[in-house]
């Protein structure tokens, strides 16, 4: 872990404007990836059952969402590197291999790295944007900077409130924010839907409706303040010519490039 730190602090920079690419060759494929979205959108009810409760601090949310995400990430290492997955990521950024599986497993693991660092670094956000397209799917993974707009809604933290407020003021604090945090969770019970219509089930859907889809989910906090984005993406019908063949990875495509421009205002790439 210490040494991919240190590639990390020189950058290794895999995530910069890069997405992965996976082909969709048959049904399978397809269920495959239906049932990865679904997870995805369970997450997202469960966080948002977490938030509804005021028995359970935000920081416990906070938490419990990122681990949940780790350990998806673990899951994919595993099923793309096998068990020395953090070998096959260190020999392809070191140059000893140049194949898909290296690549995959290079930002994936970045990517897992980056996470952990959210318990501890505020004023940044997790950028995801999934795209479906004919034959293959995208997956955009970034960490940013910048004011996200008015679009995210935001909730609020008595853990990680720093200014000093006497007994009454921190009640009404303390009232608000949980009134925020019930807004938030009916925000994403709102917001859920998008994923799955993204990504219908292949066994009740039609080739025509799998055609395209999409989904972008932003997550992060400034201070005491946290903000959520889930929203529908409409993919670009023109941004590939050639068949998805293989997994790898990409250039950032359009839709990320206006995802970022149209969410954040003085937007910076962190990875």
């Amino acid at each position: 872990m210490s040494e991919w730190h240190e590639r990390m602090e020189t950058g290794t920079e895999i995530l910069r404007e890069q997405e992965i690419r996976l082909p969709l060759p048959d049904i399978e494929a397809e269920r495959t990836c239906h049932e990865n979205m679904m997870r995805i959108a369970a997450a997202g009810e469960r966080k948002s059952r977490l938030l509804d409760d005021p028995d359970v601090p935000l920081t416990e949310v906070y938490e419990d969402e990122i681990e949940d995400m780790q350990q998806s990430f673990i899951h994919r290492l595993q099923q793309v590197a096998g068990e020395n997955y953090h070998d096959v990521a260190t020999a392809y950024l070191s140059g000893e291999r140049d194949d898909w599986i290296g690549a995959l497993a290079a930002y994936y693991l970045e990517c897992y790295y980056r996470l952990q660092e959210r318990y501890t670094v505020d004023e940044q956000y997790f950028f995801l944007l999934i795209l479906r397209y004919p034959d293959s799917f995208t997956i955009n993974l970034s960490f940013l900077t910048g004011d996200l707009t008015a679009d995210a809604v935001r909730y609020e933290s008595t853990t990680h409130l720093e200014d000093d407020l006497d007994d009454d003021n921190l009640e009404h604090y303390y009232d608000d924010a949980q009134y925020s945090q019930h807004e938030a969770a009916q925000y994403l019970r709102e917001q859920i839907d998008c994923i799955r219509d993204a990504f219908p089930n292949p066994a009740t859907s039609s080739p025509e409706e799998r055609q395209y889809g999409g989904f972008i989910h932003i997550t992060g906090r400034d201070g005491p303040v946290f903000a959520e984005l889930l929203d529908s993406v409409d993919p670009d019908p023109g941004r590939f010519d050639d068949v998805a063949i293989a997994p790898g990875l990409v250039p950032e495509g359009p839709e990320a490039k206006r995802a970022k421009r149209e969410f954040f205002t003085d937007v910076e790439v962190v990875v």
